[in-house]
């Protein structure tokens, strides 16, 4: 692909006209011709180096749709990169995705193209912090959101994602026979967990920066300006914000949930790229604001996809004692079986059942 290097040529235009549809309202023609050629680079880097790029729900759409060959949420990424035969992973997403991509596939060289790619709620706790709570409630079992650090999740007992929390959390409490669970570190989830069970709740005061910006009056002033379009809510937002919104679940269900229903407008409260994604597969759907951009997310590239793909750059790699230990948490909870509503939060019950969480 000779003219990919010096720009767009007919060999882009080629490898990449079917990538344009998908993408063509959030990216513009002049800047799609600088686009598409890095698109058809890198894929073409993918096929010489063996590598897969897992791209993240919340990537832009020249990523998601352009390079990316898994898509969706973090632990599914992992879980389809294991599976792959590729040599190479890049993670486009943030640093703890490419550790827990390493904990599934520890054989296989896994790359981030921006090292400092971090995250506000996984920043937020520390194993040593993990350490502390368990000597001071000794006995409880504890649930860990994948959302963590791989020396977080080597102390948890059980790893969660935000589709499954409900069901992990009364599965440990039923093996340890407890009434009560630790569940860290987002705060916010831990709530919206609550109100769906009679579990008791302790939890970590940790935060995701996007979803913690949204306010119930953001949702009001939506349905002021657009009295038809659905809301659909993450459980990392407020308790106030789920309880406010039509549909609440994880990013995966929100997807799904779009994509079944096909309402003719959609508020979306969570990371901006993700309406735009969804979008690029269905765009009879309007979708309209809120949304709060990750500064972490959007630090990961076309050009550093590339950089990393070339140079075999920014190595994540986990100590394996670390590793052996997270890898107990998360297959435990893979071995669990699907839950039986799985992704979505029951706004319904969540409404008249509030009950106390202790916060650490």
């Amino acid at each position: 692909m000779a003219d990919g290097e010096f720009g767009f040529g007919a060999d882009v235009a080629k490898a990449t006209d079917h990538i344009w549809p998908r993408v063509r309202e959030h990216v513009t023609p002049l800047e799609w011709t600088a686009k598409a050629p890095l698109i058809a680079e890198i894929n073409r880097l993918k096929a010489e180096r063996n590598a897969v790029i897992l791209a993240h729900n919340y990537m832009t759409p020249d990523i998601f749709h352009g390079v990316g060959d898994y898509v969706g949420d973090s632990l599914g990424l992992a879980k389809e990169a294991a599976r792959s035969d590729a040599k190479v992973i890049v993670q486009a997403g943030v640093h703890f995705m490419a550790e827990t991509s390493k904990i599934l596939s520890p054989e296989k060289t896994v790359l981030i193209p921006d090292p400092l790619a971090g995250c506000s709620l996984a920043s937020s706790i520390t194993g040593a912090d993990v350490r502390l709570i368990k000597a001071r409630y000794p006995g409880l079992p504890v649930v860990t959101y994948v959302n963590t650090t791989a020396d977080v999740k080597a102390e948890t007992d059980i790893c969660c994602t935000s589709a499954n929390a409900v069901q992990v959390v009364e599965w440990a409490a039923a093996q340890w026979g407890v009434d009560r669970v630790i569940l860290i570190p987002d705060e916010y989830l831990a709530r919206n967990v609550a109100a769906q069970t009679d579990i008791g709740i302790i939890a970590w005061a940790g935060h995701c920066e996007v979803h913690k910006r949204f306010t119930a009056q953001d949702i009001a002033d939506m349905r002021d300006a657009w009295p038809d379009a659905e809301v659909l809510a993450h459980p990392e937002c407020p308790e106030e914000i789920l309880e406010a919104a039509d549909f609440a679940g994880s990013t995966a269900a929100m997807a799904d949930y779009v994509k079944a229903n096909r309402p003719a407008r959609v508020v979306l409260i969570t990371e901006c790229s993700m309406a735009s994604n969804i979008k690029g597969d269905l765009p009879e759907v309007q979708f309209v604001g809120p949304c709060n951009l990750c500064p972490h997310m959007k630090r990961i590239t076309l050009e550093n996809i590339r950089d990393a793909l070339l140079h075999l750059q920014f190595e994540v790699t986990v100590d394996e004692a670390v590793a052996e230990r997270a890898r107990r948490a998360v297959q435990r909870m893979v071995d669990l079986p699907p839950p039986a509503i799985p992704a979505r939060y029951d706004l319904v019950r969540a409404r008249g059942h509030h009950p106390a969480v202790e916060l650490i």
